[in-house]
């Protein structure tokens, strides 16, 4: 099939590779000239385990392409999926601007009958408000479907080529037609397709975000309140995670969840419930928790050190929100180095894809020196403060350790190691919901 993929994100390049994989012939489209130049030249923007191998494979065998020209592309194909940013707004709103700026410029452009698919996490209604904003600038045959992403980063290329379930809201039979074509590669390995309205499939990505979030907060408050009943919030994961009507995943407690989808999308599924005139009070709930555990670790630190850590230097292991990504975005990690420094701390910090964003966003500041090398980030500082549970720090050279820190104190807030061996090695270690080591 003939397909355009608007936007190069992680949504869009994955889903446009992905498509090129299973043979169809895709052309990308990002309105960042340099971005797609290194696109061009095989460079690849994002760091997402699996995808650089199938984006060059498929950049060889002339199946995925890439242009800053929309209309060229569309005018080359039969299905435009729109993976563009929806941005929360200040009152928590999904920000529609880039869709529907796109939506405008694609009225002029169709020719023949195309299906314009939403990929975007969007709100509801969002199917109907493309479809006027494209009907008011054409004649020309179309459908509007919505077909929501389930990618999570550091998994999107094999969640996208083997999908637990495929979601497609269409009431139009003939774009029906055209999805199950699509995805049929998929469907003959057992993939579930499910299809239904426009409105229930936007409103299913929100509903499951936000249970995964909610899940995620539960958690981190079964952790809070095991520590101070003395509890093992690990041995209570295990014991509900065994009751198949709650499953295992998602039940790790830590320092919140972060990254570009849970926080935005409770936020709009929050927005809309109050555009309805309900309160959603679990996802308040949900949101306060999350917000209150990001910073967490730093109350620990800060008893540790008898409210006083001016003149501290700390080594963190870990700036992403989550292992195997680059991406930042509301990261705990930033949260908690900004408390840090308010409080006049410094810190050197490691992390292996995720610096280059970090200084970033961080600028010029005096406060944090980058290190390529976990070990010598902690040569002479105060503390270990853990944040993303990478899989290079799951077995760590605690002697190492031990002898480069001025003492031997660990902050986990992954709860990466057992209580039992680091009481035998020494350590001062803090984690979430297990207590404390001595």
């Amino acid at each position: 099939m003939k397909i355009t993929v608007v936007g190069t994100g992680y949504v869009g390049l994955v889903t446009g590779t992905c498509l090129a994989e299973t043979g169809n012939d895709v052309i990308c489209v990002d309105i960042d000239e340099q971005k797609v130049s290194s696109m061009k030249k095989g460079i690849i923007p994002i760091y997402e385990p699996g995808l650089e191998v199938v984006f060059h494979r498929n950049i060889k065998e002339k199946r995925l392409e890439f242009t800053t020209d929309l209309e060229y592309a569309v005018s080359n194909s039969d299905l435009v999926f729109l993976a563009l940013p929806t941005p929360p707004g200040d009152d928590g709103s999904a920000d529609l601007s880039y869709i529907l700026g796109v939506a405008d410029k694609l009225g002029p452009i169709l020719k023949g009958y195309t299906v314009i698919i939403n990929k975007s996490t969007v709100p509801v209604g969002t199917a109907s408000r493309v479809h006027a904003a494209l009907e008011a600038n054409t004649s020309a045959d179309f459908d509007v479907v919505s077909n929501p992403e389930f990618l999570r980063e550091g998994y999107a290329v094999k969640d996208f080529m083997e999908p637990d379930r495929i979601v497609i809201g269409t009431k139009s039979k003939k774009a029906q037609k055209v999805m199950s074509e699509l995805y049929s590669p998929f469907v003959e390995k057992g993939s579930k397709i499910f299809f239904m309205d426009e409105k229930s499939s936007e409103m299913t990505k929100y509903a499951a975000n936000s249970f995964l979030a909610t899940k995620i907060s539960f958690m981190n408050e079964i952790a809070n309140i095991s520590e101070l009943v003395g509890a093992d919030v690990d041995m209570i994961r295990l014991g509900i995670g065994a009751d198949e009507r709650i499953g295992s995943r998602f039940l790790f407690p830590g320092i919140g969840y972060g990254g570009s989808c849970f926080p935005k999308d409770v936020m709009a599924l929050n927005h809309t419930a109050d555009e309805y005139g309900y309160s959603f009070k679990i996802l308040d709930a949900v949101m306060n928790v999350n917000k209150i555990q990001k910073t967490i670790l730093v109350d620990k630190i800060k008893k540790y050190y008898n409210n006083v850590i001016k003149g501290k230097e700390f080594s963190i292991w870990g700036l992403a929100f989550k292992p195997d990504t680059d991406d930042i975005r509301e990261a705990p990690a930033l949260e908690i180095i900004k408390a840090l420094i308010d409080e006049g701390a410094k810190v050197k910090v490691y992390d292996p894809e995720a610096m280059e964003n970090v200084k970033k966003y961080f600028k010029e500041s005096k406060c944090i020196n980058y290190f390529d090398d976990p070990y010598k980030a902690l040569k002479n500082t105060d503390a270990l403060i853990i944040l993303t549970e990478w899989a290079e720090f799951m077995s760590p050279d605690f002697s190492k350790i031990k002898n480069s820190l001025i003492e031997p104190v660990i902050f986990d807030g992954r709860n990466l190691y057992e209580i039992g061996i680091m009481r035998n090695k020494g350590f001062h270690y803090e984690s979430i919901g297990r207590g404390i080591v001595e």
